[in-house]
């Protein structure tokens, strides 16, 4: 039976001062039981009290996902501003320091703490995950060993963090070099089958090195409790209609791998060493590097690699109806990523990261 690929969004949200431009806590104010009365479990805090997430209902199509993404950034702009933050979509803050940051009062923060330490205090970065329906968990696992391919591909088009602690790193995301100091994190093996992925988790918790999946933390993976597929790899986009972008790019990705199988073709795997060369130059370089291409042995500008990544997707995009979605990748890389919009801002204004905070407040509320 064919999968549902339904899709569900969430976005990890930066709150802020509005005078000092920092990261500033919301736990002091009526942010969260505001959203929570609005929008019920669509909202929820995160490890650090800087941090809210929001997380659309399942959708059936795109038009219903740029809908529940758009509608939820609206009601937390107007939620941040009644209780003097401001909202902010950036993967990290050009110059918050995580050492100042209060960790939420919850046990499950409480125990990530205690087991990562540092890591997971230092872990003050804000993501996008996409999740597609696919209800059959062997094809779930099939679809996510030839889906982590193209997740360096996928990062580059979504970077949106050039700055960590006041300095400009060199790389575009670096949100994801300071999560991979977690452990159980990156682009994973590939699992011949579901059942191996269940022997590994239940090899890990029944020698206590996590209580449940959710602990696993790569950049894809089967959602522990939810028939999705669950693409943890980005970091959240400036803008809402890039996320929708990215969204439909993921779920497309899906239905062009579950259709070549159905073909009985597939996709060639590559060893998990080979991507992590990707992802590397991905995060580090963005739209302006090259990735490999493993079939030919030869390095790739991702521009060029994105136009024929485009039109393998193509035969699938107007029946998901995502048409007009993914000519938002191709409006990407003529504008330029987060990271790239975010650098341009801090060289006009000689080094002023508040320009960028500013820049960054007035693009997460762009064309709502």
């Amino acid at each position: 039976m064919r999968p549902s690929f339904t899709l569900g969004i969430e976005e990890e949200y930066q709150t802020v001062d509005p005078v000092t431009r920092d990261l500033r806590s919301h736990i002091h104010t009526e942010m969260l039981a505001q959203g929570k009365l609005l929008l019920h479990e669509q909202v929820k805090a995160e490890m650090h009290t800087s941090v809210i997430e929001v997380g659309t209902r399942i959708c059936h199509n795109i038009d219903e996902a740029r809908a529940g993404i758009y509608e939820l950034r609206r009601e937390m702009i107007k939620l941040a501003r009644a209780n003097g933050l401001v909202l902010v979509a950036g993967a990290t803050h050009p110059f918050a320091d995580w050492r100042t940051q209060e960790i939420y009062p919850d046990p499950r923060y409480a125990q990530v703490v205690k087991d990562l330490q540092l890591v997971a205090r230092s872990n003050l970065i804000f993501g996008l995950h996409v999740h597609v329906g696919i209800e059959d968990r062997e094809e779930a696992i099939r679809i996510m060993n030839s889906l982590r391919y193209f997740l360096p591909h996928i990062m580059a088009l979504a970077t949106n963090s050039p700055f960590w602690l006041g300095m400009n790193t060199g790389y575009k995301g670096y949100r994801a070099k300071v999560f991979e100091h977690f452990p159980r994190t990156g682009i994973p093996d590939a699992f011949q089958s579901y059942s191996e992925f269940e022997n590994y988790v239940n090899l890990l918790v029944r020698t206590n090195c996590i209580d449940n999946a959710k602990k696993i933390w790569w950049d894809i993976r089967p959602h522990p409790y939810f028939s999705t597929i669950e693409v943890r790899a980005c970091d959240i986009p400036m803008r809402a209609e890039e996320t929708v972008a990215i969204a439909a790019l993921i779920q497309a990705t899906a239905v062009y791998l579950h259709d070549l199988h159905a073909a009985n073709q597939d996709f060639r795997q590559y060893a998990r060493p080979l991507l992590m060369e990707n992802k590397f130059r991905a995060v580090r370089y963005g739209l302006d590097g090259k990735l490999i291409d493993f079939g030919k042995q030869l390095e790739v500008p991702l521009r060029d690699l994105m136009e024929e990544y485009l039109a393998l997707i193509d035969p699938v995009v107007d029946e998901l109806g995502s048409r007009e979605a993914i000519d938002g990748v191709r409006k990407i890389m003529a504008t330029g990523t987060g990271a790239d919009r975010q650098l341009k801002v801090f060289e006009e204004s000689k080094g002023d990261l508040k320009a960028v905070v500013d820049y960054m407040a007035r693009e997460t509320a762009a064309g709502l």
